[in-house]
C-alpha cells in the first residue's frame, strides 16, 4: 500500500495527480503512525525537514521500513528520502517524478555511480547479508572488494577490483567459520531439506537433527529455501512445528521411488512405498541438476538430507519498444541493468548504452545476423552468465525471442520482457484500428515462402480481419504489398481506410492514411507499418476507428 500525505492546496493537487498512477490514497498526517506498519511506500508533499521529523520516530529497520519520497511545493523534485533500495524509494521517486514532470533525486551511492551496490546484489540473489554491510558496500563501490562466487551465480556487472582488496564478499551457503572484520557473506537460498520420520516424531527431535546440517556438515540453515517429504507426512505435527514458518512440500511415494539416491532402504520401501524419503524428496523438489550435498542423516526416528539447487545462467529477452524512451517499459531498463552481457544489433545497443552498468560486456553485430545473435546469447547464458538479448518492438513478434528459445534448454532461466510492438505503436498514432479482431502478417519472404504468405493474406482478406503488415516493402521486394492490397480490394469497399506509420516513435516519424482504392505502396518502405481496415473500419475526425462490434453506432 502506498499512502500520500499533503497539507497545502498545491500539495493536495499534486497528490491528486499522482494517486491514480500509484493506486494510492491521500491521507491526513495524523493517520501516519497507524498506517506505517502496513505501508510499502509513503509520498509526502512537504519540505524534507518536516518529513524527516514526521518519519524519524517511526523508522525501525531499512529492511522493513517503507520507502519515503518527498515532493517540494513547486513540484520540481521528487526526493528519495529513505529506504532507497529495500523500501523501493528510488523507484517510487522515479514514478512520482514521471507523473509530475519533476526531477527524481536519488542519492544512494550505487545509483549515483551507476554501479551495482551490495543491497542490490543481495536482492538479486535473494540473499541475507552476514557481516559489516556498510564496509562491504563502500568497498564494492570503491573497487576495493573481492567478490567470490564459488557456486557460479549469474551476477550483474560489478565494479572491477582496483589494486589489493580491503574487503572480501563471498556468496555462499556454507556456515561462516567465524566473524572477520573485512569479510561479508551473502547467503543465498540454495538448499532443499528432505525429511522422513516415524509417526509421532517430536518437534525437538526434528529440530535437533536439522541443526546437525549446520554443526556437522557446515551448511548455513539460512540458505534453506524449501522443505520436502512424502505425502504420508503432510500432516506430521512434529515436522510441521519444527520447520515453521516453512511450508512442507510433499510428493506421492511412487514419484519419490523413481528418484535415484545413494542410500536406498528396503525397510523404508516396505513401510511407505519408496526406498527413500529424505534424499529423494530433497532431490526431487530441488529439480534437474540438483546435487545431494548432505546424504541421509539419521536422528531419533527421523532422517534428514539436503540437496543444493544448481544456479543457472539467465537470459532476459528484452523488447525495447518502437524507439522512444518513454515507450520502453520500466522492466526493460531493470533487466538491462541486471545483465552482465548485452547482445544486440548495433543500432539497438546504441539506444540503451546509457542505461547499462559500468563493466557491462557488449556483443554487438549487424543486420542479417539475427540467428547468430540468438545462438550467442543462449550459449553465454548456458555458461552461467546474466545475459540480455535485445531487439526493437516486442521480442516475441517477428523478433529475437523465437530463434533464442528454439535453442534454449532447461539449463538456463529465461525472462521475457514485453515491448510495445509496431502494431500497437502504429495503431495508437492512427487512432483505434485494432478495435476488433485483427491479424499480423509479415510480407518478408526471408523466412517464409511467398506462396505461404500469399495464402495467409488471402485468408485475412476473406475473413474481414483488420490486417497489420510488417516488413511491407523493400528495395528488392517491392511488388508484394501491391499484390496484397489487390487481394483486399476484392473483399473490401473502396473507401476502406488504410493507415501507414513510418519510423513510429523515432525521429522522422510520419503518419498517413488513404482509402484502399487510392493507397500508394510506393510511399512505403521497410521502416513502415501498414494497417488495412476491415469492412467496418471508418475514419472519424481524421482517425481510423474499428468498432468493437459489427453494428456501427
Amino acid at each position: 500500500m502506498i499512502a500520500l500525505f499533503a497539507v497545502t492546496d498545491a500539495g493536495r493537487r499534486a497528490a491528486a495527480e499522482v494517486a491514480p498512477a500509484l493506486g494510492a490514497q491521500i491521507h491526513p498526517l495524523d493517520a501516519l503512525p497507524a498506517l506505517w506498519p502496513d505501508l510499502d511506500g509513503a509520498v509526502f508533499f512537504l519540505a524534507t525537514g518536516a518529513t524527516v521529523r514526521l518519519v524519524a520516530p517511526l523508522l525501525a529497520d531499512k529492511r522493513t521500513d517503507p520507502g519515503v519520497v518527498c515532493v517540494d511545493e513547486a513540484r520540481r523534485f521528487a526526493v528519495a528520502l529513505c529506504g532507497g533500495h529495500e523500501g523501493g524509494a528510488n523507484t517510487l521517486a522515479v514514478r512520482v517524478a514521471t507523473v509530475l514532470g519533476a526531477e527524481p533525486v536519488i542519492t544512494t551511492a550505487s545509483d549515483a555511480a551507476g554501479s551495482t551496490g551490495l543491497d542490490e546484489l543481495a536482492a538479486v540473489l535473494d540473499a541475507e547479508i552476514d557481516g559489516d554491510a556498510a564496509a562491504a558496500g563502500t568497498a564494492l563501490l570503491d573497487g576495493a572488494a573481492l567478490v567470490e562466487n564459488p557456486l557460479g551465480f549469474p551476477l550483474p556487472p560489478l565494479p572491477p577490483l582496483v589494486g589489493e582488496p580491503r574487503h572480501t564478499i563471498t556468496i555462499s551457503d556454507r556456515a561462516a567459520p567465524g566473524a572477520a572484520p573485512a569479510w561479508t557473506v551473502l547467503v543465498p537460498k540454495t538448499l532443499v531439506v528432505g525429511i522422513g520420520s516415524a509417526r509421532g516424531v517430536t518437534p525437538d527431535v526434528v529440530a535437533a537433527t536439522l541443526r546437525r546440517v549446520e554443526t556437522e556438515f557446515g551448511f548455513d540453515l539460512r540458505a534453506v529455501r524449501a522443505v520436502a517429504s512424502v505425502d504420508l507426512k503432510a500432516d506430521e505435527a512434529g515436522i510441521l512445528a519444527a520447520i515453521a514458518p516453512f511450508e512442507l512440500h510433499t510428493y506421492p511415494a511412487d514419484v519419490l521411488a523413481g528418484v535415484e539416491v545413494p542410500n536406498p532402504s528396503e525397510v523404508v520401501r516396505a513401510e511407505v512405498g519408496t526406498a527413500s524419503v529424505a534424499e529423494a524428496a530433497a532431490l526431487h523438489h530441488a529439480g534437474p541438476g540438483a546435487e545431494l550435498v548432505v546424504e541421509k542423516v539419521k536422528g531419533d526416528n527421523v532422517t534428514v538430507a539436503v540437496a543444493r539447487v544448481r544456479p543457472r545462467g539467465r537470459l532476459a529477452i528484452v523488447g525495447l519498444g518502437p524507439g522512444a524512451a518513454d515507450l520502453r517499459v520500466p522492466r526493460a531498463d531493470a533487466e538491462l541493468r541486471r545483465a552482465s552481457i548485452v547482445v544486440g544489433l548495433d543500432q539497438y545497443v546504441d539506444q540503451v548504452r546509457h542505461l547499462l552498468r559500468p563493466g557491462t560486456e557488449l556483443r554487438v553485430s549487424g543486420l542479417g545476423e539475427e540467428e547468430q545473435r540468438a545462438a550467442d546469447a543462449v550459449a553465454l547464458a548456458a555458461k552461467g552468465h546474466a545475459v540480455a538479448l535485445i531487439g526493437s518492438g516486442d521480442a516475441g513478434i517477428y523478433a529475437m525471442a523465437s530463434p533464442a528459445l528454439e535453442g534454449a534448454g532447461a539449463d538456463i532461466d529465461v525472462v521475457g520482457v514485453p515491448g510495445v510492438t509496431a502494431a500497437l505503436s502504429s495503431s495508437a498514432l492512427l487512432g483505434a484500428p485494432l478495435g476488433h479482431d485483427h491479424v499480423l502478417i509479415s510480407l518478408s519472404d526471408l523466412h517464409t515462402p511467398y506462396p505461404v504468405i500469399e495464402q495467409r493474406v488471402a485468408a485475412a482478406a476473406a475473413a474481414d480481419l483488420v490486417t497489420v503488415f510488417y516488413n511491407p516493402r523493400s528495395r528488392d521486394r517491392h511488388w508484394q504489398l501491391g499484390a496484397a492490397l489487390d487481394a483486399f480490394r476484392a473483399h473490401r469497399p473502396p473507401e476502406t481506410p488504410v493507415g501507414a506509420v513510418r519510423q513510429s516513435g523515432r525521429a522522422g516519424q510520419r503518419v498517413w492514411t488513404a482509402p484502399l482504392s487510392e493507397f500508394d505502396p510506393a510511399e512505403v518502405d521497410m521502416l513502415t507499418t501498414v494497417v488495412v481496415g476491415s469492412s467496418t473500419t471508418r475514419m472519424v475526425a481524421g482517425r481510423m476507428v474499428t468498432p468493437r462490434g459489427y453494428r456501427w453506432s
